[in-house]
């Protein structure tokens, strides 16, 4: 039973549990009403709310919309952690030398990515920016963490990058992740007592043109060159996150380098056990 973020006819989002084509209201139930009061408890705190959720009275899901689920936390995403992200960035890059290095260093890349503002939910827009001409989505398996650093769940994460900025010169890094629509993430968050492993799910990728596919591509957790650990460890050296956080933990998936994403066009990310995420696309300006 996974936790969600779910608005019905008005108000702010509310965080649920779904079971099957019902939702349970978490915070009605005395638990925690948005998704960082979840990420502040302790993982047992958390599980006793979800069984206390359970008892409630359930709501139909055709009757509300999920949204991204993700209100006060910022999300970070780490990069270079499969030896095809590896390839991609050095193939695309001036300075070819840096991603091969980082790769096998003992400090990982991480970098910020999106606040809510700039995060779409299942069923919403993501975007790839006006002044670029190669673009791609980026299916990752994210990790939810509570205040605490315990990985206490998993979602679907969509990093899009603009490859020709970030090409150009690898300082350019921020304006080819982070402008607006520039992550997708949902459709919920599984929770860590219904899956606890993750280290071979397998991941698949599906872009739509005019309603037909027109890439597909599949890659697997097993392939990463990271512990999740060892990245949320990282991550949180020097840092606080009272609400919580989100971590992309990179692709092993990148079309080929005659692909870019293009106005209209619709994506699917599929990660075995946590869920499907399908956003289409825009191009801003």
């Amino acid at each position: 039973m996974p936790l969600c973020l779910f608005r019905g006819t008005s108000g702010a989002p509310k965080l649920g549990l779904i079971d099957g084509d019902q939702i349970f209201d978490v915070g009605a139930s005395g638990g925690p009403a948005t998704m960082a009061a979840a990420l502040q408890l302790k993982a047992t705190a958390l599980g006793n709310a979800v069984e206390k959720a359970k008892a409630g009275t359930g709501i139909a899901r055709s009757s509300v919309q999920l949204v991204a689920p993700i209100d006060e936390q910022e999300i970070w995403a780490a990069g270079v952690t499969y030896l095809r992200s590896r390839d991609a960035r050095m193939e695309e890059s001036t300075e070819k030398s840096v991603y091969d290095r980082v790769y096998d260093a003992e400090r990982p890349e991480i970098f910020f990515k999106a606040m809510r503002s700039r995060v779409s939910g299942p069923g919403e827009s993501v975007a790839i920016r006006s002044d670029s001409s190669w673009d791609v989505p980026e299916p990752e398996l994210t990790l939810a963490v509570n205040t605490d650093g315990k990985i206490i769940g998993f979602t679907v994460g969509n990093d899009v990058s603009s490859r020709t900025i970030e090409g150009e010169n690898p300082l350019y890094l921020p304006q080819a992740k982070v402008y607006s629509k520039c992550a997708g993430l949902g459709p919920w968050v599984v929770l860590t007592s219904e899956i606890r492993d993750v280290s071979s799910r397998s991941i698949t990728l599906v872009i739509k043109r005019g309603g037909k596919v027109h890439f597909q591509g599949e890659s697997s957790t097993d392939q990463i060159h990271r512990k999740f650990e060892d990245l949320v460890a990282y991550l949180r050296r020097d840092n606080e996150f009272p609400a919580g956080v989100f971590l992309m933990t990179g692709t092993g998936i990148v079309p080929p380098s005659e692909f870019t994403l293009e106005d209209g066009d619709h994506v699917e990310i599929t990660i075995d056990g946590i869920g499907t995420l399908s956003n289409p696309v825009i191009r801003l300006g």
